[in-house]
């Protein structure tokens, strides 16, 4: 269980700070709109009014006992700044801060954030990346040139087992897990004989996506 602080209830914040919530972290909610902050009070029981751009509603807060810090405030960008460079001035263990784009991540980076997420980008980019092929189903990105991706078994694969097709070799891929009427097997050995209606979820980088799927 972690201490979470939330800075920001737009739609990122919220959905945020509920996922949190639901995997059993402490999570205190801040906004400077209090009928958004009455409206999520029921659900989260630490949630607290206030303008953050104010150094003491800051202090007030106790930032450095937080295990992480999120201003999700992408939209006010100068807010996001203001306050990101607060819980960095507060002791704030680790901050993460909301940007809509390069230029905001590079500011946002250079007065304290420890990470610039990007949910808008980011969820554009593998929305492209699942549609743009008929055979991926799901795809997170870990660098710039490798990713996890779930696909369907290839066609000649069905009724082989992983070593006689020697994926490590032969795709340059790693399986992680495969698929199954909606079971998941995270431990498939070597001898492992795939089906026709598998999925399985591998990591491995473009090249590999693009021979798995052409």
């Amino acid at each position: 269980m972690k201490s979470i602080l939330i800075i920001g209830m737009g739609k990122f914040g919220r959905h945020l700070a509920t996922k949190f919530h639901d995997l059993g972290n402490d999570v205190l909610i801040v906004d400077s709109d209090e009928a958004i902050i009455n409206s999520l009070a029921s659900k989260f029981t630490d949630a607290f009014c206030g303008d953050c751009t104010n150094e003491d509603v800051i202090k007030g807060l106790g930032v450095n006992n937080f295990d992480v810090c999120f201003v999700t405030i992408g939209d006010a960008f100068q807010s996001s700044l203001e306050i990101t460079s607060l819980l960095k001035e507060h002791k704030a263990k680790y901050i993460v801060s909301k940007a809509t784009g390069d230029l905001q991540a590079k500011f946002l980076k250079q007065i304290g954030a420890n990470e610039v997420v990007y949910p808008e980008k980011d969820m554009a980019e593998n929305l492209a990346i699942k549609f743009n092929s008929n055979n991926v189903f799901d795809y997170i990105e870990i660098s710039q040139d490798y990713a996890i991706y779930e696909t369907p078994v290839l066609k000649q694969w069905v009724g082989k087992t992983i070593v006689e097709i020697d994926v490590r070799k032969n795709y340059n891929i790693n399986i992680v897990v495969v698929r199954r009427d909606g079971e998941t097997f995270p431990s498939i050995g070597a001898d492992y004989v795939f089906s026709a209606n598998d999925h399985i979820v591998w990591l491995g980088d473009k090249k590999a996506l693009k021979k798995l799927t052409k």
